[in-house]
């Protein structure tokens, strides 16, 4: 069960080690991007090259699908991004149904465990299996494996790396139930605890006001996807601007927080212990562009700032 290019990776790892993938369960078609046309899940696509049999419901409590999945005869179900499962569901296999969380479970609960961990300067995280219970991301552990995050680490090349990882730790998981060598462990949650939640757009817009290191890992952590922003003024002029990388430089300065430095091949941001160099952005209505490429055709004023 799963949805998102996270999800291939795993389906992948079961079918090319002849694991019989008696059916795949994902998200239905949505209309996407500009043109509104229908789009299939990266999962769906897979399984439909594969021959794997597809169910995509619209409601997991329906009884059509409680049906149509009960005759797959499953013994064990394995989610990865996927939704929150109806009791209904996760309780119905022999083997019961586990999932692959990318954190390093009970920290990083919730929808986005990867962005949040570079966001918060993390520099170490990781993926967890465990059994799905009636809670969100409580079930008990059944394994784990730790990765290390990188200053340079953006959500996406984080992305990439946890589901390799992740891919390979199912399948050790799967071995293990197989073999009947289980071992699972509660979760401890005597700690105070870190958040996965939801990202929305105010949550992606930049606050020049914090320190150097904590605007810097914001941008990373929101990259490539959803991306961070701010508002750039410019004469009469406010920019909605997207920052998709950034590096930076520390160094004292006595210039006013926000203010935009710039040349003909760089622009960067005054902050709190130095300068935030916009590497990668986007104007409204175009693509994504180098920033030295955006500068040819956008003229700023002196007296530009970021708010």
């Amino acid at each position: 069960m799963g949805t998102p290019d996270f999800a291939v990776a795993t389906l992948s790892t079961l079918v090319e080690n002849d694991y019989d993938v008696v059916g795949v369960i994902t998200a239905p078609d949505r209309p996407a991007g500009r043109g509104r046309k229908v789009q299939e899940s990266a999962v769906k696509s897979y399984a439909v090259k594969k021959g794997l049999p597809v169910l995509q419901p619209t409601n997991l409590k329906s009884e059509d699908f409680l049906a149509a999945l009960a005759a797959l005869e499953a013994s064990l179900q394995i989610v990865v991004a996927f939704r929150m499962l109806p009791k209904a569901v996760w309780q119905m296999p022999e083997l019961g149904t586990f999932n692959l969380h990318a954190s390093l479970l009970p920290s990083y609960r919730g929808a986005a465990p990867i962005n949040w961990a570079i966001i918060n300067g993390e520099t170490e995280t990781g993926v967890t299996t465990f059994f799905i219970d009636d809670k969100i991301d409580t079930g008990e552990i059944i394994l784990q494996k730790k990765l290390k995050i990188t200053d340079d680490d953006t959500a996406g090349s984080l992305h990439d790396k946890l589901m390799a990882v992740g891919a390979e730790l199912v399948l050790t998981t799967v071995q293990h139930i197989e073999t009947g060598t289980v071992k699972t462990q509660k979760q401890n949650d005597s700690r105070e605890l870190k958040s996965a939640h939801k990202i929305f757009k105010d949550t992606c817009e930049v606050d020049w006001k914090k320190s150097i290191n904590e605007i810097y890992n914001h941008i990373r952590g929101l990259s490539p996807y959803p991306a961070s922003w701010t508002t750039l003024k410019n004469g009469e002029d406010s920019i909605f601007l997207k920052i998709y990388q950034a590096s930076l430089e520390k160094e004292k300065h006595t210039l006013t927080i926000g203010a935009v430095l710039f040349d003909k091949t760089e622009l960067k941001i005054a902050v709190d212990g130095g300068y935030i160099k916009l590497l990668e952005i986007q104007l409204p209505n175009k693509r994504k562009m180098k920033t030295v490429d955006v500068l040819n055709g956008l003229k700023l004023s002196k007296s530009a700032y970021v708010v």
